[in-house]
């Protein structure tokens, strides 16, 4: 396999550009001081309640357990000609799928045409027939989308970066993505100072500015709400916080009904209208008289209100048909039937197990893949083949040979790797990222996104529920190449000192709202 491409390090003895300056100051702290810096992170994110449940885990009293995501004190710095490149490719992609989803609803062209098998979605568990014919606003499907992207070494030692995975119906981490920066800000000011990193704490204004773009088009002043399945899910910390950050409600299903084609939400006030959902539940518990009958999560009537274009909902119903990992190897064909432009970001190269061709490849070579479950999220349901036993991997040959269209297959990519301060000191972890884009009248987003880490030495698996942790994602509005030193404020300095200043104030008047 070759060699991980290192973000910081260009060779042994040399730090890559962007790095520099960071890497001057990091080795001016003490190991004492980090570590007590991390202990005040841990001490602070637990106070505010920066936590996630983990579904089947139980503490010793046999009540689910709630955990903390690992904080790390060394940012993930991506220069700003890389930013520009990414976001162009970020915002080709999901204007494609927003296309395909609209296309699979309404005159199924790329069908027609044999780009994409027509089984493969008019068979998906997450096709939904009853979004036939539906117009949504804008043509919009996929509002809020969470793309992961990877960044391996090629033969020759530089890096590339490709999309791991499509995340378009409900993602989630941006509320960390949010809280990591101000984490950073709080105990490292000076940072702030001598590096022009692009602001994130905006991202609650866009969001919002989003959501009320996609409101029925008869309503000049949209009441937007956020759908929460309630304080037991694993993401509840960001449902509130996001309900917070844009000044909206946070609502559950029992506080929304239907009545005369709209969707009303219970107030001490009494019925009050409401325009735009931002839903963080699936497709499946929206509403039982559609759906499952035995949800309680959802609103009994909401589909026939969304078919009447009297609600818009965000994410739409009906968009997991795009982020199946299935349909995940045609997305570059999509970019080009649809916009006519051969994509910017690389898809990874991937098997699907239901050709008979690429399933007698993946079966020969099940010890030097990643097979991954079409339906599957939060790294279950797979297989690292490079890591796995042999009895792990017969385990999971037997479960590909029962079912092989549930599956795909993917090299092991050596995943790129960032500085991580870990108990014994500073050491190399493999990361992703994901950012978050918004579309509404635009596409949108803030510069970075979530970088999520592998704790474990050697693991290329970043989910949290597997022991992932978080850091923070910087875009530097550096020139490229331009060093900045810590401690000597040229004019690039004060100008990163007034905009550290304007993001703390700014941070500072969240915290008081949250609180």
């Amino acid at each position: 396999m070759t060699p991980s491409f290192d973000e910081m390090q260009a060779t042994a003895a040399a730090v890559r550009p962007h790095y520099r300056g960071f890497e001057r100051w990091l080795g001016q702290q003490p190991p004492e001081l980090m570590a007590a810096r991390r202990e005040e992170a841990e001490m602070i994110f637990r106070r505010v309640g920066i936590t996630f449940a983990v579904y089947g885990a139980k503490d010793e009293d046999g009540a689910g357990t709630e955990r903390l995501i690992p904080f790390d004190l060394i940012p993930r710095i991506i220069p700003a000609d890389e930013w520009q490149r990414m976001q162009a490719g970020l915002e080709q992609r999901v204007t494609a799928l927003n296309r395909f989803i609209h296309d699979v609803y309404h005159g199924q062209e790329i069908l027609k045409a044999g780009v994409v098998p027509a089984e493969q979605v008019l068979k998906n568990a997450q096709f939904r027939p009853e979004m036939m014919g539906v117009d949504v606003p804008g043509g919009i499907y996929s509002h809020i989308a969470g793309i992961d992207i990877v960044r391996a070494a090629r033969p020759d030692g530089s890096g590339t970066y490709y999309v791991l995975e499509d995340n378009l119906r409900v993602p989630s981490g941006v509320s960390y993505m949010l809280e990591n920066r101000k984490m950073m800000m709080r105990l490292f000011p000076e940072l702030f100072a001598n590096h022009r990193i692009a602001p994130v704490a905006h991202y609650p204004d866009l969001l919002l500015e989003t959501l009320r773009d996609v409101a029925p088009a008869s309503v000049n002043e949209p009441t937007v709400v956020v759908l929460t399945p309630g304080m037991y899910n694993s993401a509840y910390f960001e449902h509130a916080f996001l309900a917070q950050q844009m000044g909206v409600e946070l609502v559950e299903g029992q506080d929304l009904f239907v009545k005369e084609g709209f969707v009303y939400m219970r107030t001490t006030q009494g019925p009050k209208r409401v325009d735009v959902i931002y839903r963080r539940v699936d497709d499946d518990f929206l509403d039982p008289q559609a759906f499952r009958p035995n949800s309680t999560l959802g609103c009994a009537g909401l589909l026939d209100v969304y078919r009447k274009g009297n609600i818009s909902l965000c994410n739409a119903i009906g968009t997991g048909v795009a982020d199946d990992k299935s349909i995940y190897p045609y997305v570059p064909k999509m970019v080009e039937f649809y916009l006519g432009e051969k994509p910017i970001l690389e898809n990874v190269p991937t098997h699907l197990c239901r050709e008979p061709k690429d399933l007698q490849y993946v079966l020969d070579h099940l010890s030097e893949l990643v097979v991954k479950e079409v339906h599957g999220a939060g790294g279950y349901g797979m297989l690292v083949g490079p890591a796995a036993s042999k009895a792990e991997i017969e385990e999971f040959r037997a479960q590909l040979l029962a079912n092989p269209s549930n599956y795909i297959a993917q090299p092991t990519l050596a995943l790129s790797t960032c500085p991580t301060f870990v108990e014994r000191g500073i050491a190399p972890r493999h990361i992703d990222l994901r950012p978050f884009v918004l579309s509404g009248k635009s596409v949108q987003m803030v510069p970075g996104g979530l970088t999520r880490v592998a704790l474990k030495e050697g693991s290329l698996v970043v989910n949290s529920s597997q022991g992932g942790g978080t850091k923070d994602t910087w875009v530097l509005e550096d020139e490229p190449g331009r060093d900045t030193v810590p401690g000597a404020l040229t004019s690039m300095g004060q100008s990163s000192q007034s905009q550290t200043q304007s993001q703390s104030s700014q941070s500072q008047s969240q915290s008081q709202r949250q609180r």
